[in-house]
């Protein structure tokens, strides 16, 4: 067979402007095809590019792809340059397009020193960006010191140059943080510019809290002025665009009032989905310009009192683009042909022709060629002749590069598919007779049906230009033989194919549901209707897996017979016919013997191959009632930890019934086997006997192994407990190491039985190393890996210091402060956490609850901010910060006071609708719960309702005290719906809307719910969790519900979102704790519960049995002593100064007989001995009750003394040494000795 040859082709390159990252190797695509294969070079900026001296460039193999690494060194920017590409064989060079390489830049930006930009109120202003040059150009957006966007609005916005137009400066403009930043792709960074801080002079003061949206100014004078522009400068200006780009014009005035920007285009109209106008109608924007939008465009900027007008000339040019690209020619000896290349651009293009990469004027001169501007024309070319042209289309604004072949063979018709060949096609369906062909000159090709007509093409025939032909739908008439022929000056070639159109094979009567008795036979039917040429064979199924049919099961051509079925037989059945070209299916859904039914539990299990850690575990399967068994679940049940208790060990295929059982050491197993089929479990098998394990070290790491303070100068080091069947032996304990970090000591160990362990004497807030291992009385464990814990946390020393605020508006707030030492926390640094509250609103007379909330702030940053939020407006807030760490909170800050700004106001609290007669509709309404600022009004639109029609709408204004509205009907008939909303200077408030009532009997009154309510809360309370309940009048499912908690000690706040309905228990509640209690509204934050006050109850202390415990044995030892020692001391006294005279001033009460002393005295032993003296008997709390008698009679004379209680401790007191007592004066009347004295 000769050989096709062809000159090569270009048939992937990269892109002609190749800008490429430098952090990844640069790879510079070329592909060609070919015959012989090309071979491949390259030209740098112009010159051959010698790719075998340069180590770090490498070409793919059969391939002119450049790979440059840069692993060894080297800097992409040293290959930047204009690239091209040459694939050469023996019969002509094809060029790639010129790849200009350039390596993307993110340069940084200038340093600059940005003086402040001085202006005054009114004034206009533009803060350059000038961004650096990057390659690809940055993105350039403008920002604040908080990251975030620069409002811009009609007033301000950035031009397409990257600078920050204002039309007019106002005094809220004044800011230090204006940024301009880049952003640059290739390389995903951003670089930001110095700051520009903007200083604003104004004529009179501003106050930030006059501010609104419709009134800028906040009620002072400033100068207007008429328009003038800022963007473009002059009258006029001019813009040039290329073809199928982006057209970009932009007009940017300066006046006040704020001018507004209109556009027109002369002789034109700007409309349609090209043109869009964006950034406040600032920019006009047309997508894929063509060469109708050239012309004039006006841009006309005005207010109330002027305008002024801008004319831009637009002219679209075009880089060149393609009318007939030429394509390859393949032409035989003597034979013409031509290569055109149209191309249009503005200007228009100029035409190159080159031939394999050179300049064809530079070519030999070839009788057989003759170009004529945009076409080559070829006449009687000859062999050797092939090459690869190139025309080159360009002007100043780009070019296009096309390679054609020329290939000069001489080649006679020749047959590329199979001799004779049979199709074979079902009726009805469309086919495809191949006939693949070549030769050159150009065949013609044709079809003709058993060798008549004149060539089929038409009709429900269609010849493709590869030389197939299409059969739209095969009919019987359409079978015979078909040929094709390709005939040209040098001969002539043909081939046959043979049709042959069949009827489709089909299942006429399938399989159908059966349910049969055990022991009888079953039928499946499968009856065929086929093409009497076209054999089929018929393939049955079961449940999608072949049927093996076997000695029982018979099979013929039309059915399927099953003679004494049994449970086996249950399944799906289906048949497949299938013949050459087509097939069918059927099924019959499941067939069913009998009834099924859950196995019967296993049987005789048995143990054997015992081992330390597993034994095999036999049984024998029970009757599986017709659905086989799919798996059996073993379960096991140990006598130690948990008797009596089965739980689930592992689960096996349903085709085993002797497995080896994994199991746990020191552990005494029983076993019992449940089975499994579709329709469910069997009961438990009877338990197998029993097996003991033998015991082993330990295998599992102790979990959650971490370290924590819960007092500043100690560690609690915890872990879970092993599980039972982790133990593996008796004697389980724990082996605990910890030690300073980073300290170089030895490691600190104890061993445990417990599953904490507390190191004291520890500094506050430092790093330990800890682990642990589990031991019992077979060794030890594997070891822990190395966990890092903490001391205690103290509390933190230091305050964050000048708190502020910034940017106050009507619900949020900037808030800055100056950071502590992080080293001053003591602990893990939580947040920052501010404390603040609602000191009270700025509108006169309205109650606030000056409850404190908290608001946290994770910042490491040296200037750290954040923003708060959800303030209400027109109010005065305080706050302060304090840092926090895992468990104390540090010293305050200083308080800052603030106020918000006015806001539109909420709905009104209440709005009803009545309708007293048949003319008029009584309205009235109560004042919104949060005004948000001064009401000015209230605003009523209404309008008729008519079905789904509504009417047009009608406006009435109200001053703000009225409070009511009488509306006269002009047709009894006519229903309204209201819209009635509160207005501020900021604007109209939540909008409340209702339906007027129908009316049905004069005199009867028609009253609409008050809104949305919530009453009836009630909290039933427990120690750390409280179940809450309240009613309301919202519909189901409306509206979502918030409880909010004070703690009355620090009046923190705790929120917790509700969806569902109450009742609702809420967990974590402080236990002995009060707390306040509201619910509100969701959607509707000002329709709230009134507050409830609730207390919790205790915490509940575990049941320890005290009497074992060893502090209190030891506190009973020293109390029992001391008491002791105490009834020695009185025994002493008593003995040595238990008698003194009697005065006659107090009879006490003695025994009848009274025995003397020879000195008078009284021997005092009367049954007072066992009693308190009267006169200072002791009351339970421990307070003394005075007697009305006063026992210094009984002194001698006035040294007798006396307590504060007026107890009498004369002689009965221990003497104490002089320093001693006077150091002790102020606690003896509540010291432990005095009480127990005044008893005595």
């Amino acid at each position: 067979t000769p050989t096709h040859h062809q000159p090569p082709t270009i048939i992937k390159q990269s892109v002609k402007d190749y800008i490429v990252d430098p952090r990844d190797n640069i790879i510079i695509e070329c592909e060609a095809k070919g015959n012989p294969v090309p071979t491949f070079s390259w030209r740098r900026n112009g010159k051959f590019f010698n790719i075998g001296k340069d180590p770090r460039v490498t070409m793919r193999k059969r391939s002119g792809t450049l790979e440059i690494g840069f692993r060894s060194g080297g800097r992409p920017e040293d290959y930047e340059g204009e690239y091209q590409c040459f694939a050469t064989n023996d019969f002509g060079v094809a060029l790639s397009n010129k790849i200009l390489l350039r390596v993307s830049k993110a340069p940084l930006w200038p340093k600059e020193v940005l003086e402040p930009v001085v202006v005054t109120e009114g004034s206009p202003l533009v803060l350059p960006c000038n961004p650096p040059p990057g390659l690809p150009p940055p993105i350039t957006f403008w920002m604040n010191s908080a990251m975030s966007p620069i409002p811009q609005d009609k007033r301000v916005s950035m031009g397409l140059n990257g600078d920050l137009y204002f039309s007019n400066v106002l005094a809220q403009d004044a800011h230090t943080d204006y940024s301009c930043n880049a952003r640059f792709l290739f390389t995903h960074t951003i670089q930001q510019k110095n700051p520009f801080t903007l200083k604003v002079q104004t004529t009179e003061p501003y106050n930030d809290t006059s501010y609104n949206a419709t009134d800028p100014y906040g009620g002072r004078k400033i100068p207007e002025s008429t328009p003038t522009l800022l963007s473009p400068s002059g009258s006029e200006s001019s813009k040039m665009v290329l073809r199928d780009d982006q057209l970009l014009l932009e007009c940017i005035a300066a006046g006040v009032p704020t001018p507004t920007i209109k556009w027109f285009k002369k002789g034109g109209e700007l409309a349609g989905r090209k043109v869009k106008f964006e950034n406040y109608n600032k920019t006009l924007k047309i997508i894929s310009v063509s060469e109708e939008d050239s012309g004039e465009y006006m841009c006309m900027a005005n207010n109330h009192l002027g305008s002024i007008r801008h004319s831009i000339f637009v002219q679209v040019k075009a880089a060149p683009y393609w009318l007939d690209k030429p394509i390859d020619l393949v032409l035989a000896p003597d034979e013409n042909g031509r290569l055109v290349c149209r191309a249009n651009g503005n200007p228009k293009p100029n035409i190159q022709w080159l031939i394999n990469g050179q300049p064809i004027d530079s070519a030999p001169l070839n009788p057989s060629r003759q170009v004529q501007g945009d076409t080559i024309i070829f006449r009687s070319v000859q062999m050797g002749s092939s090459a690869v042209y190139q025309c080159n289309a360009s002007n100043q604004h780009g070019y296009l590069l096309a390679n054609a072949f020329v290939s000069v063979l001489d080649m006679p018709p020749r047959m590329l598919g199979p001799k004779n060949q049979l199709i074979k096609v079902i009726e009805n369906n469309r086919t495809f007779l191949d006939c693949p062909f070549f030769g050159s000159p150009l065949p013609e090709l044709r079809w003709f049906k058993n060798g008549q007509g004149s060539g089929l093409d038409g009709g429900q025939y269609r010849v493709y230009i590869n030389g197939t032909l299409e059969i739209k739908r095969a009919r019987a008439e359409d079978e015979g033989t078909y040929t094709c022929v390709a005939n040209s000056i040098l001969g002539k070639a043909e081939n046959q194919v043979r049709l042959e159109v069949k009827e489709p094979t089909r299942i006429v009567r399938g399989p159908e549901r059966q349910s049969v008795n055990r022991g009888t036979t079953a039928r499946f039917d499968c009856k065929v209707k086929s093409d009497p040429s076209l054999p089929f064979t018929v393939a049955w199924t079961k449940d999608d897996k072949p049927l093996s049919l076997g000695w029982r099961l018979k099979k013929d051509e039309e059915s399927l017979t099953i003679p004494n079925v049994n449970e086996g037989d249950e399944g799906t059945y289906a048949c497949t016919v299938k013949s050459e070209i087509d097939q069918d299916s059927a099924s019959a859904p499941w067939m069913c013997v009998f009834l099924c039914d859950r196995p019967d539990p296993p049987m005789d299990l048995d143990l054997s191959d015992p081992a330390a850690r597993s034994v095999r575990l036999t049984w024998i399967p029970g009757n599986d009632h017709r659905s086989p068994i799919t798996e059996f679940l073993v379960q096991f049940e140990e006598d130690q930890w948990e008797s009596g208790r089965w739980q689930d060990l592992a689960t096996y295929p349903g085709d085993l019934n002797s497995v080896i059982l994994q199991l746990a050491p020191f552990v005494n197993y029983q076993f019992r086997v449940i089975a499994v089929n579709s329709v469910g479990r069997s009961t438990p098998s009877r338990p197998s006997p029993r097996y003991k394990t033998s015991g082993a070290a330990p295998d599992v790491i102790p979990r959650g192994l971490q370290g924590r303070g819960s007092k500043k100068d100690n560690m609690e080091i915890t872990w879970e407990p092993l599980l039972n069947l982790e133990r593996n032996g008796r004697n389980l304990h724990y082996n605990v190491c910890w030690r300073r970090k980073d300290s170089g000591e030895d490691w600190s160990n104890v061993t445990t039985l417990q599953s904490k362990h507390v190191v004291h004497n520890t500094e506050t807030y430092v790093p330990y190393e800890i682990k642990v291992q589990a031991r019992n009385e077979f060794g030890a464990g594997p070891e822990s890996n190395v966990v890092i814990g903490y001391s205690g946390e103290d509390k933190p020393t230091d305050a964050p210091t000048d708190l502020r605020v910034s940017k106050v508006d009507s619900t949020k707030a900037n808030i800055h402060w100056k950071p502590v030492d992080l080293n001053s926390v003591q602990g893990e640094f939580k947040e920052y956490r501010l404390y603040y509250w609602r000191e009270s609103s700025l509108v006169p007379s309205l109650l606030v609850s000056k409850e404190k909330k908290t608001k946290g702030f994770y910042s490491t940053m040296a200037e750290p901010s954040g923003i708060l939020s959800d303030l209400v407006p027109y109010s005065k807030y305080k706050m302060f910060m304090v840092v926090a760490n895992s468990r104390f909170e540090g010293p305050p800050s200083n308080t800052v006071e603030f106020t918000t700004k006015e806001g539109v106001p909420d709905a009104p609290r209440f709005f009803r609708i009545n309708r007293r007669n048949l003319d008029t509709i009584y309205l009235e309404w109560d004042k919104p719960l949060e005004p948000n600022g001064i009401l000015i009004g209230y605003q009523l639109k209404y309008q008729t309702v008519n079905g789904t029609r509504l009417g047009r709408t009608q406006l009435e204004t109200f001053l703000p005290n009225m409070t009511d509205f009488t509306l006269r009907l002009p047709d009894r008939s006519t229903r309204y719906k209201f819209y009635l909303s509160a207005l501020t200077q900021v604007g109209a408030g939540e909008v409340y809307a209702e339906e007027s009532p129908h009316f049905a009997n004069e005199g009867e009154c028609f009253y609409i719910p008050t809104p949305h309510t919530i009453w009836n809360l009630t909290v039933e309370p427990n120690s750390n969790y409280a179940n809450v309940s309240w009613r309301h009048n919202f519909p189901a499912g409306s509206s979502e519900f918030v409880l909010e908690f004070t703690l009355d000690s620090n009046k923190t706040v705790k929120i917790v979102p509700v969806k569902q309905h109450p009742p609702i228990t809420v967990a974590d509640l402080i236990a002995g704790a009060k707390y306040h209690l509201r619910v509100y509204s969701h959607e509707l934050n000002s329709v709230s519960s009134k507050y409830v006050t609730f207390k919790t109850k205790p915490a509940y202390i575990d049941q320890v049995d005290i009497a074992t415990q060893g502090w209190f044995i030891g506190l009973m030892c020293a109390i029992a002593l001391i008491i002791l020692i105490l009834l020695i001391v009185c025994f002493i006294k008593r003995s040595r100064g238990g008698k003194y005279p009697v005065r006659d001033k107090k009879d006490l009460p003695l025994d009848p007989v009274d025995h003397k002393d020879q000195d008078g005295s009284f021997d005092y032993h009367s049954d007072e001995d066992n009693k308190p003296l009267q006169g200072s008997q002791t009351s339970l709390d421990g307070n003394v009750k005075e007697s009305d008698d006063s026992l210094v009679d009984y002194g001698e004379g006035g040294d007798g003394q006396f307590n504060e209680d007026g107890s009498f401790i004369g002689q009965y007191t221990v003497k104490k040494d002089k320093d001693e007592t006077e150091g002790n004066e102020s606690s003896e009347a509540t010291s432990p000795v005095n009480a127990i004295y005044s008893l005595a």
